[in-house]
């Protein structure tokens, strides 16, 4: 193999490296996150230790969403930022009660599929 190929493979930028969207990497946070609370869900009480990582998981994207979104500078109308911080509260009020065992995951999997829709 010549300098020149190794160079370019060497300074190239890999497809799944290539720049995205904030609004497409909220999207991908979402969809993989989501993904692993849908697959350890369905592992019943075998997937438990998954989902609880998913959930943890899931509990930091919604911090971060609702610290972004309580921002006096953020830009979104006043009231989508209250309603996401109103999920924000929910997401982490309904975890709880998933890892204490007296709830489904399937509200929260539903909410994040939901913000998914709304980002694409």
């Amino acid at each position: 193999m010549n300098t020149q190929i190794m160079a370019q493979r060497g300074y190239s930028a890999p497809a799944q490296n290539q720049i995205r969207t904030p609004r497409a990497t909220e999207y991908a946070a979402f969809a993989q996150i989501t993904a692993r609370m849908t697959r350890a869900q369905s592992g019943g009480p075998d997937g438990f230790p998954e989902l609880a990582a998913a959930l943890h998981e899931n509990r930091k994207l919604w911090r971060l969403l609702a610290l972004d979104v309580a921002d006096t500078r953020n830009a979104l109308p006043n009231d989508l930022r209250a309603r996401l911080f109103f999920l924000y509260e929910f997401t982490d009020q309904h975890s709880s009660k998933v890892l204490e065992r007296r709830a489904d995951a399937a509200p929260l999997i539903e909410i994040n599929t939901a913000i998914m829709r709304g980002l694409s």
